[in-house]
């Protein structure tokens, strides 16, 4: 607690149920993604104007309306519409806009993974907090070396207790609990990436379905739709 913000203190309570619920997003949401993506790159084709109140007002957006988790994710949709925005002001350099989305992504990532690092340093630091208390157990245990060898024994062993449930909770539950929060961050973000791949693409002036299958082969084996 002590080596980590309040903000991150808090944020790690709440993402402890990530554990428990696992990703967000799923392979039917990588097909709506993709969907909702299709139908955003035709119109900026074929009607770059109409594509202004879609991007400017995603809330109100028909479209976006349609894939009601997608719009409700703030990350998703501020990573398509500012990188639709770019593209419609003819900031159009593939390589810079992917610069820019990398940092963007690489930036959410390091803030998502604050929880897990922060459950991980308490797992490294829970054994040497067991040794501590048995150490006091031996402690408390020399105090009362003219005792009887039955009366010894229980108080070593209540020391011993300390050692174990420091190991015990560092390896058998804080650790594997921050090791399944980190994976299913990333897994999350893989989401975005694939956001991330099809703008790009389309930056690259591919045809519309080009950029989508572009989107579909990167996605992950257990997300990819079939034709």
């Amino acid at each position: 607690l002590i080596s980590n913000e309040g903000h991150v203190v808090k944020q790690t309570l709440k993402d402890i149920g990530k554990v428990f619920k696992g990703p967000k997003w799923h392979a039917s949401d990588v097909q709506s993604l993709l969907c909702l993506l299709f139908e955003l790159l035709r119109i900026a084709r074929q009607a770059p104007v109409e594509l202004e109140e879609h991007i400017e007002n995603p809330k109100d957006s028909a479209i976006f309306s349609k894939y009601p988790k997608i719009q409700a994710d703030h990350t998703a949709v501020e990573l398509i519409c500012d990188t639709l925005r770019s593209a419609s002001m003819n900031y159009d350099d593939p390589h810079q806009v992917e610069e820019v989305m990398e940092k963007q992504l690489e930036t959410k990532l390091h803030h998502a993974l604050h929880s897990s690092h922060a459950m991980q340093n308490m797992a490294d630091g829970l054994p040497a907090l067991g040794i501590v208390a048995a150490v006091l157990g031996v402690i408390k245990t020399m105090a009362s070396i003219d005792k009887p060898p039955a009366i010894l024994g229980g108080m070593i062993g209540g020391a011993l207790v300390g050692t174990f449930l420091g190991v015990f909770l560092a390896y058998g539950f804080v650790g594997p609990f921050a090791s399944k929060m980190k994976a299913v961050v990333e897994t999350d973000m893989q989401f975005y990436q694939l956001i991330r791949e099809v703008l790009v693409a389309n930056l690259h002036k591919h045809a519309v379905d080009i950029c989508i299958e572009v989107g579909r082969q990167n996605a992950p084996h257990d997300w990819r739709p079939s034709f």
